[in-house]
Formats: C-alpha cells, structure tokens, sequence
C-alpha cells in the first residue's frame, strides 16, 4: 500500500457559532477515494470547503505529503478541483466555450471532455438552455481537462439519469488510475469502487 498524501489532523469545523463538526481525521494514499455520508447538515460540504482551503478550520491540520498544506494555497488550489453544488457555468456561453475558458487556465482536450459526458451533440449550444442533468454533466466535463492530484466532489451526481452516474465512473476510475484521490460528499451510492467511508 502507497504511503498517505493527503492527510486531515483533528479537523474542526464552526459555522455561526455552531460546531459542525470536530475531531475528524483520514488518510489518502494516490488512486484512493473517500466517500463522506451522513445526514443533511452534518457537515459534508464544509468539510469539502475546509479541505480545498476555501473555509478556515477551527482546529486541526491539513498536510500534503507530510507538509502543511494550506502553507501555499495557491499551490493547494492548483492541486485540486472542487466541485460544488452550483454548476458555476456562463448560461450566454456555449458548452465548448464554457470548458475552452476553463481549459484555457488549466489545460486540456476540450472535445474530448465533452466527450466523456455524452455532451459532444451540446458543444454549441448555450448553457442557458440546457437541462439541470445537462448542466451539471458540463459541470463535471470539466474534471476531464486537465490531471490534478485531489477531486473534492458535493454531490456530483445531483441531478444525473442512471445513463448519467454511469458515465463518470470510467472518468473517476481513470483519474484513480493515474494517482488520482477522490473525496465525494452523497447521498446516493457513487461508481467508486473500493472506496472507503467517512460518515459524519
């Protein structure tokens, strides 16, 4: 077994003056997933929000690769893709120029991006027109552009056909197979196999 890259030390979590969570610790080894579970409001996404570095932890620590993580957080950001519950898409852009823009800072084959989630057929229409599930299938295309170490997903399957969910498991069982770490907040079960289970 690879040693741990990412590692979380007692981390603790306050959101206006309530804890939401304390004492939570995990390791990941490259090509590992993590799935977080619970119940709505115990944590899952603040968790998520503290580990990309985009909310302070009360308490604890986060190392990449036995150094602190968050001592560069440019560094961090670069390292990982977060996706959140909002699509964060341009709805006047196209579906190609909303992966282009992005590809633009980070790299990547927008076509086949498109590809990965069926949305070839989409590439030139704009955002504002497509469906919930056709959104947020452009939303994840974006994780097909450019190698990172660490996927940090909140509830990446919202919104998804059986079709849908189907199609990102080759697109997470390629980023594990390149080293790739995943950490994915659901409800529902995730094409991940063998990950483990964080539940909150």
């Amino acid at each position: 077994m690879e040693a741990a890259l990412f590692t979380a030390q007692d981390l603790a979590c306050w959101r206006a003056e309530r804890l939401v969570f304390a004492e939570i610790s995990f390791t990941l080894a490259p090509g590992e997933a993590l799935l977080l579970t619970g119940a709505n409001g115990a944590g899952k996404s603040s968790l998520l929000r503290v580990l990309a570095g985009l909310l302070p932890a009360a308490e604890g620590k986060l190392l990449w690769n036995n150094e602190d993580a968050l001592a560069d957080r440019v560094t961090h950001g670069a390292r990982l893709r977060y996706l959140g519950h909002q699509d964060a898409l341009k709805p006047a852009l196209s579906a190609a120029e909303n992966l282009g823009f992005y590809a633009r800072l980070h790299g990547g084959d927008v076509p086949a991006a498109l590809e990965a989630l069926d949305l070839l057929p989409l590439a030139d229409l704009p955002a504002r027109v497509l469906s919930s599930g056709q959104k947020r299938r452009l939303a994840l295309a974006r994780l097909a552009l450019a190698p990172c170490g660490l996927w940090l997903l909140d509830e990446p399957t919202v919104g998804l056909d059986t079709a849908s969910v189907a199609r990102l498991g080759p697109l997470l069982a390629a980023h594990r197979a390149r080293g790739g770490m995943v950490i994915a907040a659901t409800h529902l079960p995730l094409p991940l196999p063998d990950a483990r289970e964080l539940r909150l």
